[in-house]
């Protein structure tokens, strides 16, 4: 199971996250976490190196892709392994958007894209609603957010 998927910039700000299973009261630790590991062995990477960490039973694999870093997190099937090629899929889609490696200020004008990208590779749900928001310039990539201002498309 893929449990967060999260950006972040080079001053350690969260630029996106998706958590899929983790508790509300859990998300702060994993973002702390997560910011605290990129910025202690994050210095110096080259763009779309590997590292990996495990932390109470998970994976976490990150990587630096221009000036953005990426964490992907997972357990049980999603070892090591299986997150570095859900990393490589989610970096080469991110780049694809962006036309190059992301500046943050590329990554910030590709926001609305890159979330709909992530969504439809990581949450299969999201697809209904990201086919409808070719319709909608304004859609909103999660899925609370869409099913909430998207009309349902059986009604």
């Amino acid at each position: 199971m893929i449990l967060a998927v999260l950006f972040a910039n080079s001053e350690g700000n969260i630029l996106v996250e998706r958590f899929n299973g983790v508790p509300a009261e859990e998300r702060l630790h994993w973002r702390s976490f997560l910011v605290k590991l990129g910025a202690d062995n994050l210095k110096g990477v080259k763009n779309e190196e590997l590292l990996v960490a495990s932390h109470r039973s998970v994976y976490i694999v990150y990587t630096v892709l221009g000036d953005v870093s990426v964490y992907v997190v997972g357990k049980d099937e999603y070892d090591e392994l299986a997150l570095a090629e859900v990393i490589f899929v989610i970096t080469s889609a991110v780049k694809d958007v962006c036309g190059k490696l992301p500046t943050e200020r590329l990554f910030l004008d590709k926001y609305g894209r890159i979330c709909l990208t992530l969504d439809e590779i990581i949450w299969k749900e999201t697809v209904t609603f990201c086919v409808i928001a070719n319709e909608h310039p304004f859609a909103f990539s999660s899925m609370d957010t869409a099913a909430n201002v998207l009309p349902h498309p059986f009604s």
